[in-house]
Parts: C-alpha cells; structure tokens; sequence
C-alpha cells in the first residue's frame, strides 16, 4: 500500500470540503486579553506581526493572565522546579495537587475530587472506567454529548442507549424499560458548547434517582461560570446533591489546563484505583496545581461574582447585538454565541477574511464537530472585551457577509 498517497489524498479531501483545519499563529500576552499578537510567515524575512481580537476563546473569562493566578505560578515554580516528576503512584502526590482536590471537593460540595491531565482524559478514563466496572452497566447518555464522553463510553464496551437533547421524558422511558436492579448510569452535559443551550440538570437528576441510576454531569462549560462560588449549573439550580459524579476542567474559566472529577469517597477513590487514563499518566505539574488552586479562590470570592455578572451581560449584549444587524445568530441560554453559516467551505472562507482583513479571530466550527449544514462561527464574549470591541466585530462582520454574499445584513 502507498500509505503517504493515502494521507495525502485524504487531505486533499478535507480540504475541497473546507474542513481542512488551519491553526492561527497566536501569541498570547499577558496583560493584553482579548487581544494577542498572530505571525504571518514571510519567505527569507520575518514573521509579519498583527494585532488580533480574540473571539473563540475557552479561557472564558480572562483568568488565564489574572494577576493572582500568574504570582502563584511564578511562586510555585521558583520553589517547586518545572515538572511532576512522574505519576503520582511512581513521583508521589505532589502537596499542592492535594490541596487542589480539596478546593474543587469543596466548590462542588462533595467529599472528594479527582485531577486528571485534561478534561478530555477525565471524561475518558472515568466514564469508561465505571461503565466498564459496573457489572452488566447501561448508560443512558445524550444524543448531544462530546466525544470525551462518547469515547470514555465506548472503551468500556457497556450497553449503551442514547436519549433525546435534554428530554427527561425520553431518559424516564428508556430508564424505565431496563431492569430495576441494573446498573444504569445516565450521562449528560450542563452547557453545551456549540448551540449553547443548558440542560434541566434537576430534572435529569430526578429521573435518573428514580430510577436507580448513577448521574455523571459534564459541567467544563459552566465550572467558574455559574452558580453563586462558581460551581456550574448544578450549582445555581440547587442540583449538585443530586449528581454522583460532576466532572470539569481546569482549562477553560479557571484559565489553565487539567481536568477533574468529584464524588463520594468511596465512588473516586475506586476510579483512582483503576482508571488507566489516571494510573499511567504524569500528573500536573506543580506551577499548574498552584494556578488553577488560585483561580478557584478567586472565582469563589465577590470578585468572581461581579466577573460572572459582566461576563453574561456581555453576552447578552454580544447576541442583541448581532441580531439588529441582522446577522444570523442562533438561540443560546449561556454566554456561548453561535451565528450560523450552513456551509463548510463558506464558513472558513469567512473566518479567514475576518482575520485577514479585519484581524478579528474566531475559529469556524465545521463537521464532525458540528452536524453537516449547521456550521458555524461561535463567538465567546468575556468581561474583557469592550462595547468598542463590539462595534468592531459587527462592522467586521456586516462588511464580511456583504463581500462574500453569504446573506443580507441590515
């Protein structure tokens, strides 16, 4: 077999269908969120520099250059070195790892939590490792779940039945037609990131109990975000009690990088035991623990508070916005914004010319992310971007859909 010809005819695929994925060149700077510096190579010379805006970002709410989070890595590493020296069997548990999953118990009021790598790895290694655990396991999980949490589901071989976008209803059914004594553990998201809409966390919870299933609540979209200490969804709707198992990221509105689950002692420490996506892999490194146990604190005190207030009156303001312009922007609940395009190659056509000519940078969202005809840019509006940034975007944007004819903006 000609294996390179096959790649490169794959490529070459991917590429007629405009999904061909090209990553900008950023650098980030402290202190200039939302703003960052993109290099544009030039043969035999340097790379051009541009002033970019940053639209797409998972560092949600800017806490990736917050002062406290930064004096804190700094401090870790100067005292603690670079590295975690290894797994946590092999090197050890690193102190401020343990103080870490103290905070994050804490958030989510239960008795444990768990750090992984990312949340992707969490999602992977803790779903896959109960539903593969449980004797004779069914998951009962959302038609609209993220690949974490469909791949974590499909290594560990359970049955699995999948149940209507944040129907209760259909999850009592499909609930209702197995076993009464089954394992069953009915998975789901708080806020998913590509429409933006948020799930009936309590009514989930209540079919799930009734039931007799294990609830497994992704909330990486919402952990910082929402609720009065920065808990998710299952926070603001009183609802975490009812979750066994609240997985989130470091990665996103902490503004680091990692992943964690949290739960029962009895639940974590038996996910701990057996997890190879946690047994196997080197832990965070110190510097990283010491950030992200800063950003928790912080976004549990008042200051995280007045961000989480301005960060959905921005993007409240960013969707109003958009539609007086009469720009397609979906429906969403959460500070996600999605605008819809329909089409793979015309969506990248105008991410590129945003970045281009207006130097506005937000990633086109194609299939398999998304379904085919429902691409789309997705904005992220944080409290760091201004009603100037704003007027920028959608003058970028009107201009953009006018010279590509993809619509008529008003």
């Amino acid at each position: 077999m000609d294996y390179q010809r096959f790649f490169l005819d794959q490529l070459a695929a991917l590429r007629r269908e405009g999904r061909y994925r090209v990553f900008a060149d950023l650098e980030r700077q402290a202190g200039m969120f939302p703003r960052a510096l993109r290099h544009v190579p030039r043969e035999g010379q340097p790379d051009r520099v541009i002033e970019v805006t940053v639209w797409c970002s998972n560092d949600y709410l800017g806490m990736g250059q917050h002062p406290q989070v930064l004096a804190a890595m700094r401090a870790a590493l100067d005292r603690h070195g670079a590295g975690a020296g290894g797994t946590r069997n092999i090197s050890g548990t690193h102190h401020l790892l343990v103080e870490l999953e103290r905070e994050l118990a804490q958030l989510h009021g239960k008795e444990v939590a768990l750090l992984f790598t990312s949340g992707y790895v969490s999602n992977q290694a803790a779903l896959g490792t109960l539903a593969a655990r449980l004797p004779e396991c069914v998951v009962l999980s959302d038609a609209m779940n993220h690949a974490s949490m469909i791949h974590g589901i499909r290594d560990s071989r359970a049955e699995k039945h999948i149940f209507a976008h944040n129907d209760a209803a259909d999850l009592e059914r499909k609930l209702a037609a197995e076993p009464k004594g089954r394992a069953k553990i009915v998975a789901f998201e708080s806020v998913y990131s590509m429409d933006g809409d948020i799930a009936p966390v309590g009514e989930l919870a209540a079919a799930a109990r009734r039931h007799g299933a294990l609830t497994y609540l992704d909330e990486v979209h919402a952990v910082g975000m929402y609720g009065a200490h920065g808990g998710g969804v299952s926070e603001r709707d009183g609802a975490a009690g009812q979750i066994d198992v609240i997985e989130g990221t470091l990665g996103k509105a902490f503004g680091v990088m990692g992943g964690y689950i949290a739960g029962t002692a009895a639940l974590v420490d038996f996910v701990r035991s057996n997890a190879g996506g946690f047994i196997f892999t080197t832990s965070l490194p110190p510097a990283v623990a010491a950030g992200a146990l800063a950003a928790v604190r912080v976004l549990k005190s008042d200051e995280g508070r007045a961000m989480r207030a301005r960060h959905q009156e921005r993007a409240r303001t960013l969707m109003a916005r958009l539609a007086e312009a009469g720009l397609p922007v979906m429906p969403s609940q959460s500070h996600i914004v999605p605008v819809l395009v329909g089409d793979a190659a015309q969506c990248k056509a105008i991410s590129d010319r945003l970045l281009d000519a207006h130097h506005v940078y937000v990633q086109p969202i194609n299939y398999p992310t998304v379904p085919r005809g429902a691409e789309r840019l997705r904005f992220t509006p944080t409290p760091l971007h201004s009603d100037a940034d704003m007027d920028h975007l959608i003058q970028a944007l009107r201009s953009v859909w006018r010279d590509l004819k993809v619509g008529v903006a008003a």
